[in-house]
């Protein structure tokens, strides 16, 4: 049984934590190297106890540097590091010949202009950011294999893309119509420390943010474009729900001229009925986090509003898991030519 040799940058964050938590599980990686400015000399189960007496509890942080992380023996690195500060590692990690899944923004968006304008600072490697594949395996599976640079899509842009792709791919939908609605708990946020992620500010609390251009439209409207084939604006409103994972999108949209709403269930089918991370409900079930967090699954459910005209799409995923760590490790099991479900089932 082949393995890999494997290190986290950045885990501390909530992503970085996630990704610990399941890489600790997986059976063919040999966790090599734990990167933590913050935490460097001490301990995994120093620093989260909840690690106490599990596989790599003693393995300590290192500084985050570029030598420290190669010098680990490690053959493919995850950076679950904000955006910006990614791209300064990706580049000689690259360089090195290691293998780099970025949990950041730094390499989904292909134009360097449209990054700029929605994270507000230049592009640190913008000749990466061209040659990376976006690590969503659903669709960009092959390409996925032999890529050295995965760039792992957004928590908000998974539950929207998953649902709306194969209708836009068969022009099944009016692409101006589509309007998105999504909630998410608080971790989606990161681990900082800001007052409106406090607990008394969240608590009995649900409103909006980033209207009416959030940073993940970028790449949400890049992905809809490539499926649709023109380009496509769409209108997100992201809302901080009070719980500590999960997201939950609605997304409503018109039937394109001629086509019958039965098509929506046959595309969904079509796509995603052999997907390990995909689950069509059917019946009356519609879907909810709470059979979702933890785990890696995309739960999708669709409705046709006959008073309307428009088709409803519903989908929830975990935020840190499918909509960050877990899709990752999707990509690993790929990239390495593992069965996808490895360490996440």
């Amino acid at each position: 049984m082949n393995s890999e040799k494997v290190a986290v940058v950045g885990a501390s964050g909530y992503s970085g934590e996630e990704l610990v938590r399941l890489l600790i599980r997986h059976e063919r990686v040999e966790l090599v190297a734990l990167t933590s400015r913050q935490h460097a000399g001490l301990r995994l189960d120093a620093v989260y106890p909840k690690f106490a007496g599990q596989r790599y509890a003693g393995l300590p942080f290192i500084e985050s540097s570029v030598d420290a992380i190669t010098g680990s023996g490690a053959r493919v690195v995850f950076l679950a590091l904000p955006h910006g500060v990614a791209a300064e590692f990706a580049r000689p990690l690259v360089a090195a010949g290691l293998r780099v899944i970025d949990l950041s923004a730094d390499f989904r968006i292909k134009e360097t202009a449209i990054y700029e304008e929605f994270y507000g600072e230049v592009h640190h490697a913008p000749e990466l950011a061209a040659l990376s594949v976006y690590g969503m395996p659903e669709i960009y599976r092959e390409s996925i294999r032999s890529s050295q640079l995965v760039a792992s899509p957004g928590c908000y842009p998974t539950s929207i893309i998953l649902p709306l792709y194969p209708l836009l791919k068969r022009g099944l939908i009016d692409p101006k119509t589509i309007v998105i609605s999504s909630m998410s708990g608080v971790s989606g946020a990161g681990r900082t420390l800001k007052t409106d992620y406090l607990f008394a500010e969240c608590n009995e609390s649900v409103r909006a943010y980033g209207v009416p251009k959030h940073r993940h439209l970028a790449e949400v409207e890049q992905e809809l474009s490539n499926a649709a084939g023109i380009p496509v604006t769409v209108s997100f409103t992201p809302h901080l729900i009070p719980v500590n994972r999960g997201i939950h999108t609605t997304t409503f949209a018109s039937l394109a001229p001629g086509v019958l709403a039965a098509q929506i269930g046959e595309a969904l089918e079509a796509a995603y009925s052999k997907e390990p991370f995909v689950r069509l409900l059917g019946g009356t079930l519609l879907p909810d986090t709470k059979h979702v967090t933890f785990t890696n699954f995309c739960d999708i459910a669709w409705r046709f509003d006959s008073r309307t005209g428009r088709i409803i799409l519903l989908s929830a995923e975990d935020n840190l898991v499918k909509g960050a760590a877990g899709q990752a490790i999707q990509s690993l099991n790929v990239m390495c030519g593992w069965p996808e479900g490895t360490g996440l089932l």
